[in-house]
């Protein structure tokens, strides 16, 4: 990982088991940048817990039919760490003279979340992958008009290579001829990334009915010719 990642942005990894058979990979992000900070707990690749400073309190996202993690005083030690780390990182900036590393975003993508009736809800996802530093900043349309209702985010995720991946989500009603979009922004991008998703319904396609059907229509004839073949056989015997 690149010094200036690893100063601005502190990432602990603890491998753990439940049982000496089955490992877990536990991790946690505790860090900032000149732009943002952040406190999160996660579990296998799954956040658990984190802190929202705009907020001001904790959130946890394990789904409701599970007990809820408890963090007492979590949020607090959060915006301690962010302070700490502040001060720690304008100190170093002051001290190395490290220019301040930025990573544009690799892949940016939007695609729904299951597959896609007309008139049944479902959400559409816009993934970022690739950037440094964390977040990026979304933003989605409809028909050229901006929507912000049902839309969310989660927290920046590391990867193995030291950037971020994030995505955003907005919930939708298909319908046909409707064109959405997401654009995304980040320090590292001189103009912001767009993807459009339009709402099309295509008609299925007659070939492989067709060519099942010639391939059963062949495989009966087989049948009959071996059949009479057969019985003609048995006569002559």
């Amino acid at each position: 990982m690149k010094t200036m990642k690893m100063m601005m942005m502190i990432v602990v990894l603890v491998l753990s088991g439940v049982s000496a058979y089955v490992p877990h990979e536990a991790i946690r992000i505790s860090g900032c940048s000149d732009s943002d900070g952040e406190e999160m707990f996660g579990l296998d690749g799954e956040e658990l817990w984190y802190a929202d400073f705009k907020l001001g309190k904790g959130v946890s996202l394990l789904p409701s039919f599970l007990d809820p993690i408890t963090y007492p005083g979590g949020y607090e030690v959060a915006v301690a760490e962010q302070q700490f780390c502040r001060n720690n990182l304008r100190i170093d900036l002051e001290a190395y003279k490290f220019p301040l590393e930025r990573d544009p975003p690799s892949s940016h993508m939007i695609f729904p979340k299951d597959a896609v009736e007309l008139g049944e809800k479902n959400s559409l996802i816009c993934h970022v992958t690739g950037f440094y530093p964390a977040p990026v900043a979304f933003s989605w349309t409809k028909n050229q008009e901006n929507a912000t209702e049902g839309t969310s985010r989660n927290i920046p995720f590391p990867n193995n290579d030291g950037t971020f991946n994030q995505f955003s989500t907005l919930e939708f009603t298909p319908e046909l001829g409707d064109i959405y979009s997401c654009m995304v922004e980040h320090l590292a991008l001189d103009h912001p990334l767009v993807r459009f998703y339009d709402v099309q319904m295509s008609q299925p396609s007659i070939g492989p009915a067709v060519f099942c059907g010639v391939g059963l229509t062949v495989g009966l004839l087989g049948v009959a010719a071996g059949t009479f073949f057969l019985v003609k056989r048995n006569e002559c015997s």
